[in-house]
């Protein structure tokens, strides 16, 4: 089942993968891309989008910068994701410090939520 998108919003999404963050980036070209389960990057999903996707395990995965913690940034971060989750997705969210300084422990997370979600929804990860 596809999931609902603005396709206004492609162009965006687009320029947002070509103009990636340092952060995006590793986590894309020294991890998620060569994940065993598909992750796609800057998903436009609804009037959203994603930076990090993987339909399998209905998982988005979001790394806020320093915009994210302020009061306006804290409210639609919230909105963002209660909209989100109403499409049946788990959002995970990871700063810019966290890539930076625990890269390892958020693949490791990251890895534990695919294969949880995958569980959960009876389908079995291949190694």
């Amino acid at each position: 089942m596809s999931l609902e998108y603005n396709k206004n919003n492609i162009p965006l999404a687009k320029n947002l993968r070509k103009n990636a963050t340092p952060q995006e980036k590793q986590l894309w070209y020294d991890f998620l891309s060569s994940y065993p389960i598909r992750f796609q990057r800057q998903k436009v999903i609804g009037d959203f989008i994603a930076d990090f996707y993987c339909h399998k395990a209905k998982l988005v995965v979001e790394i806020d910068g320093s915009q994210h913690f302020t009061d306006a940034g804290l409210m639609a971060d919230a909105f963002r994701t209660e909209k989100l989750e109403n499409y049946g997705l788990k959002i995970i969210r990871f700063t810019n410090q966290d890539i930076n300084k625990n890269f390892r422990g958020v693949c490791e997370y990251i890895d534990d939520t695919v294969k949880a979600s995958l569980r959960e929804g009876g389908v079995t990860a291949k190694p």
